[in-house]
């Protein structure tokens, strides 16, 4: 029977669906992702989020809407300097663009989305601003910056299934308020709930390397140097995430508000849409536990079946559970490989990536790193080369510095195990 891709798409998307439960999302939406077309999928699709138990905190901006409402106004290193007398436009401006949000969740049309889904967005005085004051001699008046968040409400809110909407104004202890840069208040509101995401909808698809592909994953460092090949604003956006990286926000992500579904393949595929942000690249692989047992299982399965991998039974695996590695990805079991000893040569075996990760370049990435971190292990453990038995991947070895050898040349511990009748190919590299 063929399985057709959306069918595919949702079963791949189950340990994301857990994985993101109970967590929270700082998400972003500045006054040019409000005016694209695309935002009422935007809003479809941050509602699946919620239905799906993300608690959600959106914070929108309004840039353009003001620079049509305050023709003229001065700005300097890209915030506005707000007037006294604009802050009634600029209340206005936020008002009217809070409430055109809340109507798109409250739209239940039949034949739509959110179609008999009752979603509660909630606003209130939640930020405490305080005046950004005098930066190299230039006065900002009523530009502001957040001074506190009411965790504890905004928290409350939350864990009563509300989203909590977030307009770019803040109130001092006297009932002033002050207009914010949306981006910094986005990464200030992120950074004091310890959100486990800050997302970001910017024009710009995604970060690009040096021979064009797209960047999947940066570091708050390494983000530096695609500024200068940015517009102000988009570099503006990813040095606030960066900011909310580096303080603690276990991820950011940058997605396109004109990608129809760009949130939904950045947050629920392995290969993603757009450019996410992390602390450093850390080695996504580590050694198993006997908890990882029933996932290895099921990581193998398809590849015994398919008679690529040996059988191994369950108590094997867990009798032998100290000599495997397992890679993660958001949390969730992808791989497997085991290492065993063999005097001065370590075996690789029981390479595997699960099934909804082994296409595209994701799997090879999986694939990398897990070899990666058997090459480092091996080496810890005294050994100065590694061989392995494959009878479907010679290639893929071959590709990664393995050379071809001879069953005489395995240790003798493992040539009298070895398998004739399945002919495995025989792969050494040296290590070190």
């Amino acid at each position: 029977m063929k399985t057709n891709d959306y069918s595919q798409w949702f079963r791949g998307s189950t340990p994301y669906i857990s994985a993101h439960r109970g967590k929270t999302f700082v998400v972003y939406l500045g006054g040019d992702a409000l005016a694209h077309p695309n935002i009422t999928n935007i809003v479809h699709d941050l509602a699946l989020l919620h239905v799906l138990g993300v608690h959600l905190v959106l914070v929108h901006g309004g840039r353009p809407q003001l620079d049509a409402a305050l023709p003229g106004s001065a700005s300097h290193a890209h915030r506005r300097i707000t007037q006294p007398e604009h802050m009634d436009t600029v209340t206005g401006v936020y008002g009217l663009l809070r409430s055109q949000l809340e109507g798109l969740f409250s739209t239940g049309l039949p034949n739509t989305p959110l179609h008999n889904v009752d979603i509660s967005v909630v606003s209130g005085n939640f930020v405490t601003a305080k005046p950004l004051g005098v930066l190299d001699g230039v006065d900002h008046l009523f530009t502001g910056q957040l001074r506190n968040l009411d965790n504890t409400r905004v928290q409350r809110l939350l864990d009563a299934n509300n989203i909590v909407l977030q307009s770019p104004l803040g109130f001092s202890s006297s009932g002033q308020a002050f207009n914010l840069a949306s981006e910094e208040l986005a990464a200030d509101i992120s950074i004091a709930l310890q959100a486990d995401k800050v997302i970001f909808f910017d024009e710009t698809e995604h970060l690009n390397a040096a021979d064009g592909q797209r960047e999947s994953t940066v570091t708050p460092s390494s983000v530096e140097d695609h500024f200068g090949a940015l517009s102000a604003t988009t570099a503006q956006r990813f040095s606030a995430m960066a900011r909310a990286v580096r303080a603690g926000v276990t991820k950011a992500h940058q997605i396109s508000f004109a990608t129809d579904g760009g949130l939904l393949q950045e947050l629920f595929t392995a290969d993603g849409a757009g450019t996410q942000i992390i602390e450093e690249k850390a080695q996504p692989v580590r050694a198993a536990k006997l908890d990882d047992v029933g996932d290895i299982v099921e990581i193998i399965r398809p590849l015994e079946e398919s008679g690529a991998l040996l059988r191994r039974s369950r108590d094997r695996l867990e009798q032998e559970i100290e000599h495997f590695m397992v890679a993660e990805v958001d949390g969730v079991t992808v791989g497997c490989c085991a290492v065993y000893l063999h005097g001065e040569q370590a075996e690789l075996a029981c390479v595997a990536v699960s099934d909804l990760y082994r296409r595209g370049s994701a799997g090879v990435a999986i694939g990398a790193n897990l070899l990666l971190a058997a090459e480092q292990h091996a080496m810890q453990v005294g050994a100065t080369g590694l061989f392995v038995l494959t009878t479907q991947t010679q290639d893929w070895f071959e590709e990664r510095g393995f050379q071809g050898g001879d069953v005489n040349d395995l240790p003798e511990t493992k040539q009298s195990l070895y398998n004739w009748q399945r002919g495995s190919k025989v792969l050494f590299k040296s290590l070190g």
